[in-house]
């Protein structure tokens, strides 16, 4: 029997191996056989969140006040939900893309609930992957009809992430544009049904 901290390593190094052969997938164009790699990575990383040790040594930190935020198990699993969305949004499957942003982002918060609320900021402001599952958000959600939940998520995101906000206000240019050609549709389904609602009074009277 493995002791518990080899058996953690061999978990680690195999979920590592399925999340580059997932990675791999997607950059070629298999979607399908890149979700599989994450999610076969995702069950090997089960449980390991909770039991990677925490700190940066040698960070010059006060390790009293401060931890680092996410474990490695943490931060794989984040990136994998992370791929896992931008899979899906390939698919055009939004509310799956959805689902899996709002894993990604639940691994920070799980991260930083033992954090000071300053701290918790800090690491938030120093997350890299954290806007990009936000956008992809965005754009699920903005795909699905909620434009007004994928508007709120763009617009904080110009403040936090000003580097790109040329990307995010072309998203909103697009995402906007969508919503007025739904508008549209329903405008005119509406109208046609109140036409009908008439002329079937006009009959019966």
């Amino acid at each position: 029997m493995e002791a518990p901290d080899q058996d953690i390593k061999t978990k680690m190094g195999i979920a590592k191996q399925k999340k580059e052969a997932g990675d791999q997938a997607f950059k070629a164009g298999e979607v399908q056989n890149a979700l599989r790699g994450y999610h076969e990575a995702v069950l090997y990383l089960t449980g390991l969140t909770k039991n990677m040790p925490q700190g940066v040594p040698g960070s010059g930190i006060d390790q009293a006040t401060e931890k680092k935020p996410k474990t490695e198990a943490e931060e794989m699993l984040e990136k994998i939900y992370a791929n896992m969305c931008a899979c899906h949004i390939k698919r055009s499957n939004w509310k799956r893309a959805v689902e899996t942003a709002d894993k990604a982002s639940a691994v920070i918060a799980n991260a930083l609930r033992s954090l000071r609320p300053f701290s918790a900021r800090q690491a938030l402001a120093k997350n890299e992957n954290n806007p990009k599952v936000l956008f992809r958000k965005a754009k699920a959600l903005g795909e699905q009809g909620y434009f007004e939940k994928a508007e709120k998520i763009l617009e904080d995101l110009k403040i936090k992430d000003e580097a790109d906000i040329p990307t995010i206000d072309a998203e909103l240019t697009r995402l906007r544009a969508m919503d007025k050609e739904r508008e549209k549709v329903h405008n005119k389904k509406f109208k046609g049904f109140l036409n009908r609602e008439k002329g079937s009074k006009a009959e019966q009277d």
